[in-house]
């Protein structure tokens, strides 16, 4: 039959040496089915079934330090049979197992055991029993840990685990410069430390419970650490804020982006008194990430300004010193930037976003007696945006040979426009000549940025040192709709005009970029699309939030709607708890989005976008510095009515209704703020 070639018999090979491939470089252990209990700088990282074996991340952790890795129960020999497993918020997680005994009759276990594991250190274990006699049991708990830090635990490369030694209630592990140890109340019948064993004989009366609880905690040789408690990492920065609307996953969403945000907060280690988030856990909780802490800040302004104003105090304390042309930078890594581009600076970003949070800050109402000291390196900020731009030219990133990034320029130019308004409003020079900068940045990037084509154009995503555009198109583009707050409620101009906004907004609600769970970072029809590259295709909820928000200012509403519901849906499926990326596989009916397996999550800038999501449709355009706050929720309503407690303006409590028709009410604020609708 013609194509079809002739059977011939197969000759078996001798098995020969295989060819060793090349080395596989360390990687983060997946984390996406992982339940992590976070109250930083503790977590606790277990699977669903509760049992910490040792394996992968498992373990309670505090500092980057794996404080025990193995904590396995077996009663009466048998591991319980995992029912259920969850978390019952940002810091604590319950497990639900039952085992059978020899005096269960039938099918039916008699006896439930109950796990309530806290982040930082507390794990009860609670035995209940349902038969009608008393049940003696034999309860064993495994103990084990290598004391290994995060990052080698992270790449699969954490020690073999340490010998225990038999400490009062409990073990203790030794290594240089740290000791952990374990207690147990009541205390054990048995401790056997050559086998990390603690051993107890209960007995349950009909109907009885026995809990046993278990404590971890470093010690540094010769002096206990106090273990981090609520008073010890003091008050959130923001009050007892609520949302609730038509669709009732708003509220569960919102009150766990705060559940999220309370568990990243960090204190600095100079003045504990600022605070600011942590980037992300597990992988991004150890240095001050400075561009990520910015953005959760600014994006959780509508909840108060002592975040921000922690955040800015802590990272003007990093800026560098000159002489040189790096005097006023922020600091920060490099960071990945897909297939087209070089890696960018964070520290070039957090540069530029500080000036615009420190001026949008101040139009929620940070007091002057705390703006002042920060107006300083918001001027060094805009000196060194001066000295790396020039008078003509565009910002590179990195700096000073990287290519000129289209939103990259969208931070400079909003930097100058906010700056120029915190400088004139503080008696300070140079408001005249950053708006003039700024007029001309808008004139020569739209010569320079957008690249025709028979769609009606795009954006670059960034232009070469030569002039060469580079036209894949990607959530980047979100940043160009990101203007920012100016007097009375206004939004700057931006760096595109109307007629090319509306493209950028029907772009962006195009198939190529929007999921339906959320923005792309690289549309599906560019060269080296990846659903799970994360800057090459990835859902990411920070550009996500980003672009909802530039949407529903500038009025696309539509646009706005489809990516926010995207996002509630998204989070729906992840217990609104929203990762920083997920893949991005176009939605299809039935089908649920796909997580990445490295994200962190929580993560900040997923949690505080979640924020910028919802509160962006209740249109709040504060000014306190005039006087005034002024509501425009979008006129179609894209998420129903919906209803804000305890936001924050000038201070005080702040509350708002938007009804199905769009229309919005203040129900509370300040007194004195003279309020437009």
């Amino acid at each position: 039959m013609q194509g079809t070639a002739a059977h011939t018999p197969s000759v078996p090979r001798p098995a020969g040496p295989r060819r060793p491939g090349p080395a596989r470089p360390p990687g983060p252990q997946p984390v996406h089915a992982a339940l992590i209990c976070v109250a930083l700088p503790a977590l606790a990282i277990s699977g669903e079934q509760g049992q910490l074996t040792g394996q992968g991340l498992d373990g309670f952790y505090r500092n980057g330090r794996r404080l025990l890795a193995r904590c396995a129960i077996r009663v009466d020999g048998a591991e319980p049979v995992p029912l259920q497993g969850r978390l019952t918020d940002a810091g604590r997680a319950r497990f639900v197992g039952t085992v059978r005994t020899a005096a269960d009759e039938g099918p039916d276990p008699a006896v439930t055991v109950e796990r309530l594991r806290d982040a930082e250190g507390v794990e009860r274990i609670t035995l209940r029993s349902a038969a009608a006699r008393e049940t003696r049991l034999g309860v064993e708990v495994s103990l084990g840990t290598d004391l290994a830090e995060l990052g080698a635990v992270a790449t699969g490369a954490a020690a073999p685990e340490l010998p225990a030694a038999v400490h009062a209630s409990g073990l203790r592990w030794s290594a240089p410069g740290l000791d952990a140890v374990v207690t147990a109340d009541p205390a054990p019948d048995d401790a056997l430390a050559s086998a990390g064993l603690l051993c107890w004989e209960i007995r349950l009366p009909p109907g009885g419970t026995q809990s046993i609880e278990l404590r971890v905690r470093p010690e540094v040789p010769g002096r206990p650490l106090p273990a981090p408690g609520p008073a010890a990492r003091g008050g959130v920065p923001w009050g007892d804020a609520q949302a609730e609307g038509d669709d009732a996953r708003t509220t569960a969403l919102f009150a766990t982006a705060l559940d999220d945000l309370r568990a990243l907060l960090v204190r600095d280690r100079q003045i504990p008194g600022d605070v600011h988030l942590a980037a992300g856990v597990p992988w991004r909780c150890g240095r001050l990430a400075p561009a990520e802490a910015l953005w959760a800040a600014r994006m959780t302004l509508p909840l108060g300004v002592r975040l921000a104003a922690g955040t800015l105090r802590t990272l003007a304390r990093t800026q560098l010193p000159g002489p040189g042309p790096d005097r006023g930078r922020i600091p920060g890594a490099l960071r990945h930037a897909g297939a087209h581009l070089p890696p960018g600076c964070t520290g070039v970003e957090a540069t530029l976003l500080f000036p615009a949070v420190l001026a949008e800050a101040w139009r929620w109402g940070l007091p002057g007696q705390e703006l002042e000291p920060l107006l300083p390196a918001a001027e060094r900020c805009l000196a060194w945006l001066r000295t790396a731009a020039g008078e003509g030219g565009y910002l590179a990133d990195p700096h000073p040979g990287g290519p000129y990034r289209c939103e990259v320029q969208a931070h400079a130019h909003r930097a100058a426009l906010l700056g120029a308004d915190l400088l004139e409003a503080h008696g300070r020079p140079g408001a005249r000549e950053w708006r003039d900068w700024a007029a001309d940045l808008r004139r020569r990037f739209r010569e320079d940025f957008w690249v025709e084509d028979r769609g009606g154009g795009r954006p670059a995503a960034a232009v070469t040192p030569d002039g060469r555009p580079i036209p894949h198109l990607g959530c980047a583009a979100a940043h160009l709709l990101d203007t920012g707050l100016t007097a009375a409620g206004a939004f700057a101009p931006g760096l595109l005009d109307r007629v090319r906004t509306e493209q950028l907004a029907r772009l962006l609600g195009s198939p190529p970029l929007d999921s339906g769970w959320g923005l792309r970072s690289l549309g599906t029809k560019e060269p080296g699309h990846n659903p799970f590259g994360h800057r090459g295709g990835a859902v990411r909820v920070h550009e996500t939030a980003v672009a909802v928000a530039g949407l529903a200012a500038a009025g696309f509403e539509r646009e706005a709607g489809a990516l926010a519901r995207g996002v509630l849906d998204a989070a729906e499926t992840f217990g609104h708890r929203l990762p920083e990326m997920y893949a991005g596989e176009q939605r299809t009916a039935g089908s649920s989005p796909l997580p990445h397996p490295a994200a962190c999550r929580p993560a900040a800038v997923a949690a505080a976008g979640a924020v910028q999501v919802l509160t962006a449709f209740a249109g709040v355009r504060p000014d306190v510095p005039a006087g005034g706050v002024t509501v425009r929720p979008p006129g179609s309503a894209p998420l129903g009515a919906l209803r804000f407690t305890g936001l924050s303006v000038a201070g005080r409590p702040f509350a708002v209704r938007v009804s199905r028709l769009g229309l919005g009410m203040v129900e509370e604020a300040a007194d004195g703020l003279q309020l437009g609708v």
